[in-house]
């Protein structure tokens, strides 16, 4: 059987990452992981492998996870159909026990035995874990879906510290003892402006903002937050991209320098993005 790479194009591909690798070690990096990128399981192992890879060569990676699918998929079991206003899970009491169970419980640790299987070191953590994610309610329409009030960022930090991969699904709490269903774009947006985060990648299942969104060529590679905002009255940026574009936009006035949405469906797109000079998705910088 031929081998796909002989040993010296590998050593080239190994040395012409190198610049890449020391632009990023010793800074952190924050991947928001959710929703349709996390469907595919082989696509899943590869998304493990590249953010322990990224850990061994000194890069500080965050996973913020979201869920959506395995919750709707829990609620359907226990007979609980999935209501939505305005892209956003209505969440009940009932519910918002059952987004724990999907979330802090069986998709968080399912992630935190990847990375470890995959030779990581990983710990996983919900918002209400040292209180880090402070929320209160955003609309009584949809229940316990919870506003970002304050984040607590010293349990990430603490985990960084000791050479962690903190693995963070996104409950939030109050004073009161009350659990809050966080949209995880907004929390993976808060959290990294509180780590001052060199990267914030936003995986998605699109490529990213597209000029024509049925065309994947059109795939524009880098905007500033002022051009978001015209993107956006200009028609171009509409439907679930909008809350994603804005989260990007907060992140970038939170002081995370780059912000990437890309797709997370294609294999390896986190490492294409960080260590090639192609890169991958959209890139949001400040203005």
């Amino acid at each position: 059987m031929n081998k796909l790479f002989s040993n010296a194009e590998r050593a080239e591909v190994l040395t012409a990452a190198l610049p890449y690798i020391r632009q990023y070690t010793g800074k952190i990096v924050v991947v928001k992981y959710g929703g349709g990128a996390m469907v595919n399981e082989t696509l899943k192992q590869q998304v493990m492998e590249d953010i322990v890879l990224l850990r061994l060569v000194g890069v500080k990676v965050v996973l913020v996870h979201g869920g959506g699918p395995e919750i709707s998929a829990l609620m359907e079991k226990l007979g609980k159909k999935p209501e939505f206003v305005d892209g956003l899970r209505v969440t009940d009491r009932e519910t918002v026990d059952i987004v724990q169970m999907a979330l802090a419980g069986k998709v968080n640790k399912t992630l935190v035995n990847l990375l470890e299987m995959k030779g990581g070191r990983a710990i996983g953590l919900s918002g209400m874990d040292g209180r880090m994610i402070e929320a209160k309610k955003k609309d009584e329409r949809l229940g316990w879906v919870g506003e970002i009030t304050k984040i607590r960022i010293a349990p990430v930090t603490d985990l960084i510290e000791k050479g962690y991969i903190p693995v963070i699904s996104t409950l939030g709490c109050d004073g009161e003892g009350n659990t809050y269903n966080i949209n995880g774009d907004t929390a993976a947006a808060q959290i990294a402006g509180a780590l001052g985060a060199e990267r914030m990648i936003l995986m998605t299942d699109i490529a990213g903002i597209l000029r024509d969104r049925d065309d994947p060529s059109t795939l524009i590679p880098e905007i500033t937050t002022e051009e978001a905002a015209r993107l956006r009255e200009e028609g171009v940026v509409t439907g679930g991209m909008i809350p994603k574009v804005d989260c990007c936009v907060e992140a970038i006035r939170r002081g995370v320098k780059r912000v990437i949405i890309m797709d997370g469906r294609v294999p390896h797109s986190i490492l294409m993005e960080l260590l090639t000079d192609e890169g991958a998705g959209t890139m949001i910088v400040g203005g």
